[in-house]
């Protein structure tokens, strides 16, 4: 509750940051729809909850740019609610797909990494502004893919196969190209203290 008081009334309940509270709350019914799902109609409407979840995704960014309602709070929770999502769609499709587990080892090497190598910025002093259009280009391949896996797990080993790896495919790219962002932004550091 103190971190909460560290931001105004208005920045608590911007619509925006009412959005990602919606992601937050979608997660569980997600969760529960996929895991009691057994004829087709259930898993379409798990697949329902994760388009939602993808739309409030773009709308509250949307919003929040447009509308110049940007806040502190959005910018810690968006993200959060965006990983969260993600992981809990990768965790509940392991059990389905045997590749999967490669996608959830990508998948938590890279967050370990923009993590600690966000904090390794954060005490120089920077950070990284917002996602880079890789990730957000991942991000969109992510949500695709894994719709299309949880509205239809009926499908052949092979077309999973294929949509796990072109999703495996950005996620890499978007790893790379994030160690890049993070060394070049390392070794501009280094050149400023060294003068």
């Amino acid at each position: 509750m103190k971190l909460l008081s560290k931001f105004s009334k208005k920045d608590l309940w911007s619509v925006p940051n009412i959005l990602c509270y919606i992601r937050f709350m979608l997660i569980p019914i997600f969760l529960i729809l996929y895991i009691r799902a057994e004829e087709p109609v259930e898993y379409l409407k798990a697949a329902a909850i994760v388009f939602l979840s993808g739309l409030t995704d773009f709308l509250d960014g949307f919003i929040a740019r447009r509308f110049d309602m940007v806040t502190e709070l959005g910018k810690l929770i968006d993200p959060l609610a965006d990983k969260l999502t993600q992981a809990s769609l990768i965790f509940v499709l392991v059990v389905k797909f045997k590749w999967m587990i490669l996608l959830l080892v990508l998948f938590v090497a890279m967050q370990l990494f923009l993590l600690i190598a966000g904090l390794v910025m954060l005490r120089k002093g920077t950070k990284l502004n917002g996602a880079k259009w890789f990730g957000k280009v991942s991000t969109t391949v992510f949500y695709a893919v894994m719709l299309v896996l949880v509205a239809v797990p009926t499908l052949s080993t092979n077309i999973t196969n294929v949509l796990m790896l072109i999703c495996g495919a950005f996620l890499l790219l978007s790893f790379l190209l994030y160690i890049r962002e993070y060394v070049d932004m390392y070794h501009r550091l280094e050149r400023v203290e060294q003068k």
